[in-house]
């Protein structure tokens, strides 16, 4: 039992352990996993940046999406990844706005070389690379860089990298050698040379130039030893640097006549005893004397008389002295635009001493540099911007556009199309950066800071024209009515009239006219009966007097039905009176109509009546009752018996909206129809009654129930201030300071009127433009040089003469120096830096002079020049005289040589004036004012009629020089009148009156023309397009009612009976009536007009049959009107007429057909009706409009199904659908002319001097042509030729040759002049000098005017001169460009005397520089003619010029190169052979080539027939070896070749096989037939010759 416990314990141990290791060991591998993830499988990824977004400038920010992912590549929580390591997901960026286009701008730099790309191969023309370039984004103020992405986001990033083609190297291209130099004479061994130039520089890698020099040794004989023959130059050397004296040689300096100032020589040497004065020294050169051949020798084999300068007098070197730099200016960054905005500082420094001999010229005097604020950027302002702004719209202006006369709109009303202006200025707009919003600063400033086009000064307009009241015709007058039902007291009523409002007045102050007029009447009634009859009923039986049975009702004047207690007045009528036939009474018809009335109304002389009749129908019989008398038949009454005199309200028009006092608290409350408007107010009118045809009347003649308002309520109209613009900041006063007599300078502002004032709003200021004289205004500050007094002339140390032969006295040339101060106007001392700035040039301070020797011929000074006459012969003379013991000298008394008097001519006064230049264009109403330059032309500008055109001139004084135009002319110009013809349009007359409508009853056409007045002429707008007659017509659809004409017929006449052929005087007859036509309108209603008018269709009929019944017969009434169809015609419905028996028959016959029908059929007594349209009118304008808005009308009729046109009613009864519209809104282009601007001011001469200058003036489109308007001129600018004015420029004489100042070679200076000349500027400008004082000061430096040169000696090894600049060759590829500028080359070779020296000469020069104007060349090789199987072989360039040595090939390939010797192999040792070009062996002329199988010659066989003509000529038999002497001399004459020199067979050979081919066959063939006949004669045939072909080869034949 214990066992079975033991047993069983260990294994629920392990069963519980278990499950516990098993849970550990997995979170165990759970955290390792997690561990994993996070140390290697997760890592974080990111997205890209998104857009700057945020404020303007720095304030930017920009995040992107941060994701963690597994290895795998799926995303998993970013708790799985290094949260240390996560990349940020914001920071901040500068934000670009788009105003940011006017402050930044990629600069790209110049492409990069092309370098080859890919692998190396063989170049045939080119290769292809790459070329790059940078890019960066700066700011456009400094020029700073900033940040590439705010550019990126402006504007893509410009390419960096693009292909391009690389030529293949070009070797250097030299000409061909000069011909070989002299050699000495004599025995004396000596090189002879030639030399060439550079006319191409190697490029892309091509060959190094080669050497440009070739020497040899001159073949002369050996001298004989100590023979030798040289020759001996002099050689100097350079001169040493300046040197001051040592003091013993200070007393030693001046000549024997100054021997009083032997102590103050250091005058010349010290500068502190004068200010700035210059320091006189010495330098020295060393002489020598040089053999032949390049060896020493002694000097007096060389100096032969005079020795050469060794010592001269010079200035000694002294660099320009400065002060200190000032301190840095403060930073001139006054606003900010950013972090990346810098502004700049300077510094100053002044002028101490200035540079003398060949001291250090002056440094650079200012500095700047770009500086920041640091850290306090936030205090500055923001920079500011520039925008465009306008004015409001001003009124629209239609007399800009109109083209008529001016008195064609004396009394009419412009209207329709034209041109409103406004102002464009250009405005200053800053950012505030504490609010980071745009704030708008009005303040007008000049037009070139805003960027971008400005917006448009003018548009087109539409101005509404007037439209009249436009009033219906007058209605019917109505029923007397008293004036309110209500209160019926009096006996007095009017009757009235209306008439309604068909278009409303727009823009005129007349209103419509009266709409209801009035006439008093008697017994006015508000309500009647209306009374309808009933059938007629007999008293007694069926025959006799009875009654009708009235049914009545009450209504009022509108015709509506009213309670029976209203009508009260009058009593209710029930019965009335009739009869009815008995069998044998007489039958009467009913009354007719009543006729119209006769009159409208009634007067004195006149009384409107109307009548009406009736007919006898049937005859009585004997005891019946009888018919009336036939005035019985009629009837009349009288009708409109009111007088003509009318009675209506008449009105003044509205007076002005204004305030009124009892609506002043209703406009506290209340907004006036819901809007925000400033106010209700009252407006007031009069109203009187007025009488017609004589005035006003008291106003109990008007009813007071049709009064009109006298007050109404209205919106007062807002008050509107003048609005105007800040004045612009002062036109800036003149920086730079004036002189103290300068005319005062006025500055100026101005302001822009943005809106005018309206509705008694504050009015705009008078003054819109403000002018003052500046102030504080800089004078320029007066400073002068003053110069000192000149030193003694200080002459080269004693110590130094003594050394040289013959230099002992105290003499000669040498310098003299003098101090120059700087003054102020006070005459205080200043920096010598002012008296530069404002002084001029500083005056010399050391100068040549002479101390004349013992046997010189000394002088005084030259005295002033006499006085000048008038008289341009005159001439002005000076003198001076000897002095001293030169007196005595017969020398001196020379004139010749030493003149004592100098004479000069006078300048003259004399000028005369050349045209200069074309003339001008032809300037309208330029005056003489307006034409200088900068004078503005104001107002309206005349673009044709009298002007005047201008040429320059040229003034010349008597010497031909030019001077200032003013001599000769005022204006510089001669002026010449002209003329620009005015531009005529075409003018065509006004409309004519609108025909009459084509249709007279529905739509038709009506026609209005014009017709040409004038043509177009010199450029004028041209007509539109005319027919043969000249006109132009326009056409409109018209539509006229058809019931405007009607017919009107009269009553039948009594039915004639024709008596003779019946007594009783009854039966059927004939009856008449008159029909006429008479018009329906208001204006002419009853007017009889021509039958045309009315449609014939439908005319009545004047005369029918008619029935008088006999007595005792059946009577019966005229038929009724036949019964309406429906609108949908169908046959099976009929329509019906009836008719009434009157009386009935006494025999009992019966009576006829009381009713008819008949079907209804289409288009016969039924009809269907649709609406019509027509097309669209042309537009129609209003009022006197030429163009704008206007309507464009189609008309609406009503069709019958047959096609007849009949009147509207009938759609309209039938209340049929309309179309949706019949008029619609449309536009008449507006014929705009061309607006120009003025002309601007004459710019400055695009030339200061010189002929050839321009000035030009210009004007802008300010709107351009619209439709058929005159186009804009091309010429928008006009040009005028300058006055020449004389241009003085300093002009550089040609350099000297070496002068080396007594010797023969060595060291020298060149040196070259500087005059002072006139001259045009022009090409051909021939320059003259005149004085140097009119050039101002030098633009040179003095080294300029002299160089330092070498004169070679013998035996020294130089360089030669320059060559000539080649001409400008272009890199071509095929023959095209591949560069814009080509390039031009010119070189220097070196030269060596003594064959020793050979070698050690080197270093020859090359020189290039870009030109423009080049070409491409062409090498190419050329060959001379053969002889001896040699030839010369060169290369040329296309220009002729020979560019290849024998040595160097220069531009030619040498893979192309033609061979110079001629090889055959074997060799042609044949008689009469030579070796050709192609390299085989060919007979020389006169002979034939023999050829072998192998193709090579075999022999050369005379030709036959050269010598003989008559020579027979036949075959050869080949030979396969050469004939032997003999054989040849038989065969001479019979050479024939049969093969080509390549060994093929000739065609001829095979033609002669051929036929050979067919001898044979004949041959055959004969011999068949001559064996046919020898067997019957037994004959032996004669032997054939036979034929043998020579050949040579082993062709089978």
């Amino acid at each position: 039992m214990l066992l079975q416990q033991n047993w069983v314990s260990p294994r629920w141990t392990w069963q519980s352990l278990g499950k516990s290791f098993v849970f550990f060991v997995f979170l165990m591998l759970q955290a390792a996993d997690l561990e994993a993830r996070r140390g290697h499988q997760f890592v974080w990824k990111t997205g890209h940046w998104g857009r700057c977004v945020g404020d303007c400038g720095s304030g930017g920010m920009r995040s992107r999406a941060v994701w963690c992912t597994h290895t795998e590549g799926w995303m998993s929580h970013h708790t799985n990844c290094d949260q240390q390591e996560k990349p940020e997901s914001q920071r901040r960026c500068f934000k670009v706005c788009d105003w940011h286009l006017e402050l930044f701008e990629w600069e790209v730099s110049g492409w990069g070389p092309c370098v080859p790309g890919g692998e190396a191969g063989p170049c045939v023309m080119a290769q292809h690379g790459l070329q790059r370039r940078s890019a960066r984004c700066l700011q456009k103020l400094d020029r700073s860089v900033v940040a590439a992405e705010i550019c990126e986001h402006l504007a893509p990033q410009p390419p960096l990298e693009q292909a391009c083609l690389v030529p293949c190297p070009r070797d250097c291209v030299v000409t061909d050698f000069s011909p070989w130099s002299q050699c000495g004479e004599g025995c004396t061994n000596s090189l002879q040379h030639r030399t060439r130039a550079v006319i191409a520089p190697p490029l892309y890698g091509g060959a190094p130039c080669p050497n440009l020099t070739e020497s040899r040794a001159c073949t002369a004989a050996a001298c004989p030893l100590g023979e030798e023959e040289h020759t001996y130059s002099l050689k100097v050397g350079p001169w040493s640097e300046c040197r001051l004296p040592h003091r013993e040689d200070a007393s030693l300096d001046l000549g024997e006549d100054s021997g009083e100032l032997s102590t103050s020589w250091l005058e010349g040497h010290k500068a502190q005893h004068h200010p700035r004065a210059g320091q006189v020294g010495y330098q020295t050169r060393a002489l020598s004397c040089v053999r032949s051949d390049g060896r020493h020798a002694v000097l007096s084999l060389c100096v032969q008389d005079a020795v050469p300068l060794t010592s001269t007098t010079c200035v000694m070197a002294k660099d320009c002295e400065t002060s200190e730099w000032s301190a840095w200016s403060a930073c001139s960054q006054t606003c900010s635009w950013g972090d990346l905005t810098p502004g700049f500082r300077s510094r100053h420094r002044s002028v101490r001493s200035v540079a003398m001999g060949n001291g250090k010229l002056c440094p650079e005097l200012e500095e700047r540099e770009a500086c920041s604020t640091g850290g306090r950027r936030e205090l500055l302002k923001p920079c500011p911007r520039f925008s465009w702004r306008t004015s409001e719209w001003k009124a629209c202006q239609v007399s800009l556009l109109d083209q008529q006369s001016p008195q064609h709109h004396k009394h009419a009303v412009l209207c329709g199309g034209g041109i409103q202006t406004r102002e464009v200025y250009c405005v200053q707009i800053t950012v505030e950066a504490e609010m980071h919003r745009l704030k708008e600063v009005s303040r007008p400033v000049d037009g070139k800071f805003c960027l971008g086009p400005a917006p448009s000064a003018s548009q087109l307009c539409d101005l509404p024209c007037p439209l009249e009241c436009a009033v219906s015709a007058w209605l019917a007058w109505g029923p007397c009515l008293p004036e309110d039902c209500r209160d019926r007291q009096g006996r007095r009523g009017f009757r009235m009239r209306q008439r309604h409002v068909i278009v409303d007045p727009v823009g005129t102050l007349a209103g419509c006219p009266h709409l209801v007029e009035s006439i008093p009447c008697e017994d006015p009634a508000c309500y009647e009966w209306i009374v309808s009859e009933g059938i007629c009923v007999a008293d007694h039986g069926k025959c006799g007097p009875g009654k009708h049975i009235l049914k009545t009702v009450c209504k009022n004047k509108k015709g509506e039905e009213v309670p029976y207690h209203l009508c009260s007045e009058h009593p209710r009528p029930d019965v009335m009176a009739c009869e009815i036939p008995c069998a044998t009474d007489c039958v009467l018809s009913e009354w007719s109509q009543w006729s119209p009335c006769s009159h409208s109304c009634s007067s004195k002389s006149a009384e409107g009546s109307q009548s009406r009749s009736r007919s006898i129908l049937a005859l009585p019989a004997e005891g019946g009752k009888a018919c009336p008398p036939d005035r019985a038949l009629q009837e009349h009454r009288p009708c409109n018996d009111h007088p003509c005199v009318h009675f209506f309200w008449e009105t003044s028009p509205w007076s002005s909206c204004s305030e009124d006092t009892l609506v002043t608290a209703l406009n506290a409350t209340v907004s006036w129809s819901g809007e925000a408007t400033c106010g209700v107010g009252m407006q007031t009118r009069k109203v009187v009654c007025m009488r017609s045809g004589s005035g006003q009347v008291t106003t109990k003649r008007c009813p007071d129930s049709t009064r009109p308002e006298t007050v109404r309520p209205c919106l007062l109209p807002c008050k509107k201030d003048c609005i105007v613009t800040p004045f612009s900041e002062w036109t800036r006063c003149p920086t730079v300071c004036q002189p103290g007599n300068a005319t005062a300078v006025k500055q100026s502002r101005y302001r822009i009127i943005v809106q005018d004032a309206a509705n008694g709003g504050q009015a705009c200021p008078d003054t819109l433009y403000e002018e003052r004289e500046c102030e504080d205004i800089p004078i320029c500050p007066v400073y002068r040089w003053k110069t000192h007094r000149w030193s003694h002339c200080v002459l080269v140390p004693e110590s130094v003469r003594q050394s040289v032969l013959g230099h002992n006295e105290a003499c000669g040339h040498g310098l003299q120096s003098r101090a120059v101060t700087c003054l102020t106007e006070n005459n205080e001392s200043a920096d010598v830096s002012e008296c530069m700035n404002w002084a001029g040039p500083m005056p010399p301070l050391v100068q040549d002079c002479l101390i004349p020797c013992k046997d010189d011929c000394t002088f005084t000074p030259w005295s002033k020049f006499t006085a000048c006459s008038s008289d341009c012969e005159s001439t002005k003379t000076r003198r001076r005289s000897l002095t001293g013991r030169s007196r005595k000298r017969d020398k001196c008394q020379n004139t010749e040589v030493y003149p004592q008097v100098e004479t000069e001519l006078c300048p003259c006064e004399v000028f005369t004036s050349q045209p200069h230049g074309n003339w001008s264009d032809c300037i309208i109403g330029g005056g003489k004012i307006e034409l200088q330059a900068g004078m503005q032309s104001h107002g309206d500008t005349k673009e044709c009629g009298e002007g005047v055109r201008l040429r320059a001139i040229a003034c010349y004084d008597k010497a031909g020089r030019l001077v200032e135009p003013s001599h000769c002319s005022s204006s510089g110009y001669i002026e010449e009148s002209c003329t620009v013809p005015c531009p005529f349009d075409c003018k065509l007359s006004d409309w004519s009156s609108w025909s009459p409508c084509s249709s007279s009853c529905g739509t038709g056409m009506k026609v209005r023309s014009k017709w040409l007045k004038e043509k177009p002429y010199n450029g004028g707008r041209p007509c539109p397009k005319l027919d043969l007659k000249n006109q132009v017509y326009e056409a409109v659809p018209c539509y006229t009612e058809c019931n405007q004409y009607s017919w009107v017929v009269e009553p039948w006449s009594p039915c004639k009976i024709n008596s003779e052929q019946n007594s009783l005087h009854c039966g059927e007859g004939i009856q008449t009536r008159k029909v006429r036509c008479v018009s329906t309108t208001e204006d002419h209603g009853g007017e009889t007009v021509p039958n045309t008018l009315c449609n014939k269709a439908e005319i009545p009929n004047e005369i029918r049959k008619c029935s008088l019944y006999c007595p005792n017969e059946c009577a019966v009434s005229d038929w009724g009107p036949w019964s309406t169809c429906p609108q949908v015609c169908d046959p099976s419905i009929v329509q019906t007429r009836t008719r009434q028996v009157l009386r009935s028959p006494v025999n009992r016959r019966p009576c006829p057909e009381d009713s008819q029908m008949k079907p209804c059929i289409l288009n016969q007594n039924c009809f269907h009706y649709q609406y019509s349209l027509t097309a669209w009118s042309t537009c129609q304008l209003n009022g006197n409009a030429t163009c704008g808005r206007g309507v464009r009308k189609r008309l609406l009729s009503c069709v019958r199904s047959d096609g007849e046109t009949v009147s509207a009613r009938h759609c309209e009864q039938r209340r049929l659908e309309k179309p949706a519209e019949t008029s619609s809104e449309c536009v008449v282009g507006c014929v705009v002319d061309c607006r120009l601007s003025a002309w601007s001011a004459w710019s400055q001469c695009s030339q200061t001097c010189g002929s050839g200058g321009q000035m030009v003036r210009g004007r802008a489109v300010l709107l351009k042509a619209e439709a058929e308007g005159r186009p804009c001129p091309a010429q928008l600018s006009q040009h005028r030729s300058c006055p020449v004015k004389p241009c003085y420029s300093w002009r550089l004489g040609p350099w000297s040759p070496c002068r080396l100042q007594g010797g023969q070679c060595g060291d020298g200076l060149q040196v070259r002049n500087l005059t002072c000349v006139v001259h045009d500027a022009s090409v051909s400008a021939t320059s003259k000098p005149v004085e140097n004082a009119l050039c101002g000061e030098l633009p040179l430096k003095e080294s300029v005017l002299q160089l330092p040169c070498s004169v070679p000696c013998p035996g020294d090894c130089h360089l030669t001169e320059w060559s000539e600049w080649s001409s400008c060759e272009l890199t071509c590829i095929d023959g095209r460009s591949f560069e814009t500028t080509g390039r031009q080359a010119r070189s220097r070779a070196f030269i060596a005397q003594p064959a020793e020296n050979t070698e050690s000469c080197s270093g020859q020069v090359v020189e290039t520089r870009p030109c423009s104007g080049g070409r491409c060349y062409e090498y190419l090789w050329k060959t001379s003619l053969w002889r001896d199987n040699v030839r010369m072989v060169w290369c040329q360039r296309s220009d002729g010029i020979n560019v290849t040595a024998t040595s160097f090939p220069g531009g030619c390939a040498l893979q192309t190169k033609p061979a110079e010797v001629r090889h055959c192999n074997p060799a042609c040792r044949k008689p009469f052979s030579y070796c050709t070009q192609r390299g085989v062996c060919g007979c020389e002329r006169g002979y034939t080539e023999i050829m072998r199988s192998n193709g090579l010659l075999d022999y050369c066989m005379k030709v036959p027939g050269l010598e003989d003509k008559k020579a027979d000529v036949k075959t050869i038999a080949g030979k396969n070896k050469p004939v032997n002497s003999k054989m040849h001399d038989i065969f001479k004459g019979w050479s024939i070749q049969p093969f080509n020199p390549d060994g093929k067979l000739k065609m001829w050979v095979y033609g002669v096989s051929a036929s050979g081919f067919l001898v044979i066959v004949l041959l055959i063939f004969t011999s068949f037939l001559m064996c046919k006949k020898s067997k019957q004669h037994q004959s032996t045939p004669p032997q054939q010759k036979p034929l043998t072909l020579a050949y040579d080869g082993d062709i089978d034949m």
